[in-house]
């Protein structure tokens, strides 16, 4: 392979990563950062273009959680 088509593969390779999204997280993955945030009772999960969302409780309360796929958790109203 010349020098010239290695270049272009790992620009190519390094381009993919960039645009690909981020690894989803496992189930348990996804109960394991809830649970160290606080939230507990772990419930219903729903894949969407946004990300995940979930039910859960914190403080006592039922709560609908959004979990994008960079792992970052946002309470929805």
């Amino acid at each position: 392979m010349s020098k010239r088509t290695t270049s272009a593969v790992v620009l190519c390779l390094m381009m993919v990563s960039v645009i690909s999204p981020a690894h989803a997280l496992t189930r348990q993955e996804l109960v394991t950062k809830l649970q160290a945030a606080g939230y507990s009772q772990i419930g219903e999960t729903k894949s969407t273009a946004e990300g995940m969302i979930v039910k859960a409780v914190k403080g006592g309360k039922d709560v609908r959680l959004l979990v994008d796929s960079d792992g970052q958790i946002k309470e929805l109203q």
